[in-house]
């Protein structure tokens, strides 16, 4: 039986009205999109999302309290929360390079946390 999945596309502001038509967990048309990047993604969306997740880590002796963080790729949607409560335990002290790997293979993920900003040490 085929299954019709209506998604939003994230990939640009447009915001194509896609529609994924299914059978047996694979894929049999995509149509909405105005982009490659909207099939591409409504494609993946529909099998294994993912979400990459940016948060803040709490920063000790820095210029400012917390500095911002991301995974460095997208990770399984069904891991964010794992992925947070793994970050919300972290203490970084200052100084802070864009870059740094904060927190390694987060979650077991295998994707690592990264600084996405610079802090310097207070003083």
């Amino acid at each position: 039986m085929v299954e019709t999945k209506h998604l939003t596309c994230i990939c640009c502001p447009m915001g194509c009205q896609i529609s994924v038509d299914m059978e047996d967990g694979k894929v049999l048309k995509i149509t909405g999109n105005t982009c490659k990047r909207g099939e591409i993604y409504a494609a993946k969306e529909v099998v294994s999302p993912t979400r990459v997740v940016t948060t803040t880590v709490k920063v000790d002796g820095g210029d400012l309290p917390v500095v911002s963080v991301k995974t460095e790729k997208d990770i399984p949607k069904g891991k964010i929360f794992d992925v947070m409560a793994a970050v919300e335990e972290v203490h970084v002290k200052a100084p802070v390079a864009i870059g740094d790997v904060i927190l390694p293979d987060v979650a077991g993920t295998g994707v690592n946390i990264v600084a996405t900003k610079s802090i310097a040490k207070a003083g």
